[in-house]
């Protein structure tokens, strides 16, 4: 892609986005990675996993993870940051959903048993939940 100089063409909104994804993550793993997000951060330069990055944000801004010496108290770019994040780490979160449906049908479990374990009332919602899951998890072609 191109770089964006031209005062008169529209930015490339889909690289603005992956470049404030990143940056997001970049951002959140630097200032409240800890253990082994720290570790790998601080060794080998890999970020926190997007969804490991908004949960850390959201703990500490609520108080329910208290900061650790030295580790800066969150902001409003901490926060933006990770609603930055959001959309990325629910893809995760419905492909790895998305999967289990897979293996929990493959393995003979009806669509029953599958609603109950996900705490729907019926057959047919777990059936749907499985299908909006399936086509916003398929690869774009």
């Amino acid at each position: 892609m191109e770089q964006h100089d031209d005062a008169f063409t529209p930015p490339d909104a889909r690289r603005a986005r992956r470049l404030r994804t990143h940056e997001a993550l970049l951002r959140i793993t630097d200032r409240h990675a800890r253990g082994e997000h720290r570790t790998r951060w601080t060794d080998q330069g890999m970020p926190m996993p997007p969804g490991d990055a908004v949960r850390a944000v959201a703990d500490l801004a609520a108080g329910s993870v208290v900061p650790q010496e030295g580790e800066p108290a969150v902001d409003q770019d901490d926060l933006t940051a990770a609603l930055t994040l959001v959309p990325w780490a629910r893809e995760e979160f419905d492909q790895v959903e998305a999967g289990l449906l897979r293996m929990a049908k493959g393995r003979g479990m009806t669509w029953q048993e599958i609603a109950f374990g996900l705490g729907l009332g019926t057959s047919q919602a777990a059936r749907q939940r499985h299908e909006r899951l399936s086509r916003r998890v398929a690869p774009d072609t």
